[in-house]
């Protein structure tokens, strides 16, 4: 137990270190290929491209290639032009930057695209030395390319862990909010400290949530446009809607968070208790998520409170908002955890259903990396069979 946390910093610092290097690699493999395919003297377009391309969130990089190499040489084109035209100087930059930015914009670029663009354009000017050429439109496209293949081809991310990674995040961060709720709500008095990570917790779940939400159509796009993870697809479209369910979730840690935070709840033990097992039901869901056992016990949990949250009344106003979040919350991980919805609405009514029971996760929740020779030999076997 000691080396977990250790095992799990350098799981950390090697997935967020693994880009880099693929950004390294694009950058150098781009400046290789013009130099040596190209002809080019001074390639700096094609690594530039290359880099900034793949300088995006993993689901995200092949789509802002394509943006990128659309700015870009929009701005190259134009600044080549204002060469041919003006030759060098400032008032050539000047022209080339603004007509790029103005054209990028009547085509409906983003913001990304205008500024490469107008990066574009710049450095076009500043490395022209008042001669013109295609060479730097050829090494834009190289790096553009090299991106792509990088990112479509070489090391498409793995769809299902774009959200599941982040359906995790926003779950630690739920947990550790709910903890700290039920810990302030057990020291009765104001905390600043307490306060302060509250707050923080709330903005982390936000911004988690928001992970959320890209996380699931980044996937999506992923398993449609990759030729190695399109088997993905049924699984992902499954994730998709189990995002949904996570930002429900989020929206009733929220509301039971922002309520505790403001709210008198000074010899309020039971509820805190109930806070602190709904704190451990999310954290133990976000730790193995596929785990039909894992998801049974945090329905049992949620059960539990729900049923002693209606059992026992809160006449004071602020303590009566903050037992319905509970219930609210204790509801939403009933069924993000695999409750039918019906199941979990029956335990709050008068004689309700017993527990509800969770089904197994589906088969292929777990499969991480490439799918095994066995399992494409069975696919390939189905598919034969079906025609």
């Amino acid at each position: 137990m000691a080396r977990s946390p250790r095992a799990a910093a350098l799981r950390t610092w090697l997935a967020e270190t693994w880009p880099l290097v693929q950004a390294t690699a694009a950058a150098t493999v781009a400046w290789v290929i013009a130099v040596r395919v190209g002809g080019h003297d001074a390639p700096f377009f094609a690594p530039i491209a290359a880099v900034v391309a793949l300088n995006f969130g993993r689901g995200e990089r092949g789509r802002n290639a394509l943006r990128l190499v659309f700015g870009v040489c929009i701005g190259i084109v134009f600044g080549e032009l204002t060469v041919v035209v003006l030759g060098g100087g400032w008032d050539s930059l000047a022209l080339a930057t603004f007509v790029a930015l103005v054209v990028a914009q009547a085509l409906g670029a983003n913001r990304l695209m205008r500024v490469q663009a107008a990066a574009g354009a710049i450095l076009t000017i500043a490395a022209a030395d008042g001669g013109a050429g295609v060479n730097r439109l050829i090494d834009a496209l190289i790096g553009a390319g090299v991106a792509l293949v990088f990112t479509q081809v070489l090391f498409p991310p793995e769809p299902l862990a774009l959200v599941r990674r982040a359906e995790r995040a926003a779950l630690a961060t739920m947990a550790e909010g709910l903890r700290l709720t039920a810990e302030a709500i057990e020291r009765g008095a104001y905390d600043e400290e307490l306060h302060a990570g509250l707050i923080r917790c709330m903005s982390g779940v936000r911004e988690h949530l928001a992970e959320v939400g890209r996380a699931g159509p980044a996937g999506a796009r992923v398993a449609g446009h990759s030729l190695i993870w399109h088997y993905r697809r049924p699984a992902v479209r499954r994730t998709t809607e189990e995002a949904a369910q996570v930002q429900l979730l989020g929206a009733s840690c929220l509301m039971l968070l922002r309520t505790a935070a403001s709210a008198d709840l000074r010899g309020q033990a039971g509820l805190a208790q109930a806070v602190r097992e709904l704190a451990g039901a999310i954290a133990d869901l976000s730790a193995d998520l596929g785990s039909r056992p894992v998801r049974q016990r945090a329905v049992d949990r949620a059960f539990t409170v729900a049923r002693r949250a209606g059992e026992a009344p809160v006449p004071h106003m602020e303590r009566e908002a903050v037992a319905a979040g509970v219930r609210f919350l204790c509801l939403d991980i009933m069924v993000f955890a695999g409750a039918a919805p019906s199941e979990a609405f029956a335990v709050f009514q008068q004689g309700g259903a017993g527990m509800p029971r969770v089904a197994a996760p589906p088969e292929d929740f777990h499969q991480p990396g490439l799918p095994s020779p066995a399992a494409v030999f069975r696919r390939l076997s189905r598919r034969r069979r079906r025609h």
